[in-house]
C-alpha cells in the first residue's frame, strides 16, 4: 500500500513540475479556455474558478489536488484548493486545467462557503479534438489528445448554477474509478 501511494504522490510531483511559471499561470490559462471556444462564458458567468494545473494520479488508490482562485464578475476574491481521492482501476498520471462557472451569487456563495464538493455524479467537459463531450470529475474518464484549441462547444449546461470545463495538460491515465472533488476557499 505505501509503493502505491509513494507512485500516486511521485505522479503527482512530476505532473505540478511541468507545469508554467506562476506569473502568469492563471491569465494564461484564461486565454487557453477563451481559445478553446468559451471566451463568452467568462464574460456571462456570475464568477468563475480558475485552476492552471491539478495533477491526479493513481495505481487502485488514486488522487488529485490542485491550486486555484475564485473571481467573482471577474474581480480575483479568493484561492482555492481542490483536492480528489478515488478508488477503482486505475494506473498512470495526468495533469490537466479546470474552470467552474458560477451562474449566479447563490452557486458562488455555495462554493466559497468553506467546504464544497462535487460528487461523483458532476460532468466535466472535456475540451480537446479527442473528447467533446462529457466525462466524469471523479470516474469513468478516458484520455484523449488533441489540441487546445480544437473543441466545439454548444449551448452551455448549468447544473445547480455551476458549468465545469477541462483540459487536458498531459499524460496518460486509465481509469474506471469513483472519487469526487472537495474543494476549500480562502478569501483574499
Amino acid at each position: 500500500m505505501k509503493f502505491i501511494l509513494r507512485t500516486a504522490l511521485l505522479t503527482l510531483l512530476i505532473s505540478f513540475a511541468s507545469t508554467s511559471a506562476w506569473a502568469d499561470k492563471f491569465s494564461d490559462t484564461k486565454t487557453m479556455f477563451e481559445n478553446a471556444g468559451i471566451s463568452d462564458m467568462f464574460n456571462s458567468a456570475y464568477g468563475y474558478a480558475l485552476f492552471p494545473t491539478i495533477g491526479k494520479g493513481g495505481i487502485v488508490v488514486g488522487g488529485a489536488f490542485g491550486k486555484g482562485r475564485v473571481y467573482e464578475k471577474s474581480a480575483y476574491i479568493g484561492d482555492t484548493d481542490m483536492s480528489q481521492a478515488t478508488i477503482g482501476f486505475q494506473l498512470g498520471g495526468v495533469g490537466f486545467s479546470q474552470v467552474i462557472f458560477f451562474e449566479d451569487k447563490r452557486s458562488l456563495s455555495e462554493f466559497i462557503s468553506g467546504k464544497f464538493e462535487f460528487g461523483a455524479e458532476a460532468q466535466a467537459t472535456v475540451l480537446t479534438a479527442a473528447a467533446g463531450a462529457s466525462a466524469n470529475t471523479g470516474g469513468s474518464s478516458a484520455g484523449a489528445s488533441g489540441g487546445k484549441n480544437n473543441a466545439k462547444i454548444g449551448k452551455t449546461d448549468y447544473h445547480k448554477g455551476m458549468a465545469t470545463y477541462s483540459i487536458t495538460k498531459g499524460g496518460a491515465m486509465f481509469e474506471l474509478s469513483l472519487g469526487g472533488q472537495r474543494f476549500t476557499f480562502k478569501k483574499h
